[in-house]
């Protein structure tokens, strides 16, 4: 295992930074960059063996800079949509910034994903990884409370990049990180993710409005472009006619996790791509799973090697609550209280077949 690193940018207010080099014991790797926590770059053997990259990403650092769509990155303080960015708190109304329309996401126009984050390299025996680390104060994004949240990221010698979140406030809060990566299992990161397989444990969606907000009671997924309780080619749900597929332009939904007990990791998600042989699982101890199938991708984001991002070339699998949950007694909360400790266990396994 080895660790190295290099300068990777400097912010216009002068902040260096710096990218990580991570390899395990397998010759896999990923860079982390401490803007965004954002994992730059993952790279996994295929069933011949040979290393990919398989994730979204750029190689400057004023890609991220400037129209990046969360390639990456560690979302917060809240991942997902809150309706018209208000809700109430204990007994007080809260008005947070309206960045996606009317509605709130991922954090606000400075969230965790525009923060330069504290980067701690380390090694064991189980793999390699960064802790890492930031303060959010009271009062940002007009959040209340001064957070302290830890990701400890680790890719393993069998090829797991694991998050292992662990947050804190001193006032009653909201806190509903996730990471945001765009994966595409092919290696080939301007290809479309249509000719994916997908399986999800969820018997249950969170439909929505046109807004991307929940409408009320959460659905079956029985007789919908929702359903991935089997193996199915993403492109095979996606070209059907369905409302909710027009609200997101594909798939942008909160999918109900089955066998949600707080704390408890299970197995919830298993992507492949039959060319490379690629897999990836995912294990999770979270109520939620956001897909998003990269519908708003437009060639617009120059990434790595000069590619155009264009649409549906990255699928997001984001482990998390259920959006607008703070305006919704009945999903799992999302609510911080001083003591109290948030915790979220998410990994992503890699295979072959």
């Amino acid at each position: 295992m080895t660790h190295t690193r290099t300068l990777f940018g400097t912010m216009p207010n002068g902040d260096e930074i710096f990218k990580y080099t991570l390899v395990n014991t397998q010759g896999a790797s990923f860079n982390i960059i401490n803007y965004g926590a954002i994992v730059q770059s993952l790279m996994v053997p295929d069933r011949n063996g040979q290393l990919a990259d398989v994730v979204l990403g750029c190689d400057t650092l004023d890609g991220y800079l400037h129209n990046n769509p969360y390639l990456g990155a560690i979302v917060g303080r809240y991942g997902n949509r809150i309706h018209n960015g208000k809700f109430e708190l204990n007994g007080q109304s809260i008005q947070l910034a309206q960045n996606d329309g009317a509605q709130h996401l991922h954090g606000g126009p400075v969230g965790f994903d525009k923060k330069v984050w504290e980067l701690e390299p380390f090694e064991t025996d189980q793999g390699t990884g960064v802790l890492a680390k930031l303060e959010s104060p009271d009062g940002e994004e007009n959040y209340p409370g001064a957070v302290q949240l830890e990701v400890r990221i680790m890719l393993t010698n069998n090829n797991e990049l694991q998050f292992d979140y662990i947050g804190t406030s001193d006032q009653t809060t909201l806190l509903n990180p996730t990471h945001h990566s765009y994966f595409n299992l092919s290696g080939n990161l301007g290809s479309s993710i249509e000719n994916h397989t997908l399986q999800i444990n969820a018997s249950a969606y969170t439909p929505v409005d046109s807004a991307l907000i929940p409408l009320g009671p959460i659905e079956e997924v029985d007789n919908t472009p929702m359903d991935f309780r089997a193996p199915t080619r993403i492109g095979d749900n996606l070209a059907k006619e369905n409302d909710q597929l027009r609200h997101g332009g594909g798939i942008d939904h909160n999918f109900v996790l089955n066998d949600y007990q707080p704390s408890q990791r299970r197995k919830v998600a298993y992507l492949a791509e039959a060319t490379s042989g690629r897999t990836m699982e995912v294990v999770t101890d979270q109520p939620g799973l956001q897909i998003y199938t990269g519908n708003n991708l437009n060639g617009a984001v120059i990434g790595k090697e000069n590619i155009a991002y264009g649409h549906r070339c990255g699928i997001c699998l984001e482990a998390q609550h259920y959006p607008d949950s703070p305006n919704r007694p009945e999903f799992p909360s999302t609510v911080l209280s001083p003591n109290e400790t948030y915790r979220q266990f998410t990994a992503y396994r890699f295979g072959a077949i």
